[in-house]
């Protein structure tokens, strides 16, 4: 059986990964598919992602369960497992390297974007929503994660914070579940990668938990702006490892 040879480090990452996730509201995926990359061929790290997220948000609708937006998980949720699919199929005919660069850049705009414009909004307008559900399904499919395009969609509507995350995990359940499929039938899904499911599983739960009790003593607005800086730090070394990779 093949083991990742710094497990407890991976661990330790992963459970990181779940925190901010949790806290800044654009799914952990967002800080788990670039650290997982160094451990695992990036194919690998799509359906790992997957059905690590199938867990994750199971965790967050048991623990932010006060409800979530009936009609947002269908406008925005809808059109995100569509075109999730297409992505995820899509994704077969990337090259790994590709992949990740193509990564590397959408962390480092969409971090600088959100860093630059502060204030930028997204109308609530049904149009928006389906076509946010859309963009972030496409992107979730290809690259592993979409969080913060649907984050930015979602925040446009004011709900409030455990609603948000509630409404985001239950959207996030079907496009990773409808991915998960389709990344195992492109060969992603490892049996000797299986042993990370329960592992993350405990990581998920434990993760969501501190997430949720960060969030009961300081601004989410505030956190966001260390989170976004964490994803261009991820972003500029996820790309120097590429180029790294290429010399």
């Amino acid at each position: 059986m093949h083991y990742i040879e710094y497990l407890p480090v991976f661990i330790l990452l992963a459970l990181l990964a779940e925190i901010l996730g949790t806290v800044g509201g654009f799914g952990s995926s967002l800080f788990f598919v670039p650290i997982a990359s160094y451990f695992l061929d990036f194919h690998s790290v799509l359906g790992i992602t997957a059905i690590f997220h199938v867990s994750s948000n199971i965790t967050k609708i048991a623990f932010f369960r006060k409800g979530f937006d009936k009609k947002l998980v269908i406008s925005l949720g809808v059109p995100a497992v569509l075109f999730v699919i297409l992505g995820a199929y899509i994704s077969k005919f990337l090259a790994s390297d590709i992949l990740e660069i193509a990564l590397a850049i959408f962390l480092i705009i969409t971090s600088l974007t959100f860093l630059i414009f502060k204030q930028l909004e997204v109308k609530p307008t049904l149009a928006n929503s389906i076509g946010g559900g859309v963009l972030s399904g496409l992107i979730a499919g290809v690259l592993g994660t979409g969080g913060a395009i649907r984050g930015i969609t979602l925040a446009a509507f004011n709900m409030k914070t455990e609603v948000f995350i509630a409404t985001s995990a239950v959207i996030d359940l079907g496009i990773d579940a409808s991915r998960s499929v389709v990344y195992t039938l492109n060969g992603y899904v490892h049996y000797h990668d299986l042993y990370l499911i329960p592992i993350l599983l405990v990581v998920s739960i434990l993760g969501t938990y501190i997430g949720k009790k960060i969030l009961e003593r300081i601004s989410q607005e505030q956190f966001k702006s260390t989170v976004l800086v964490l994803i261009l730090i991820t972003g500029l070394i996820t790309l120097g490892k590429v180029i790294y990779d290429f010399s």
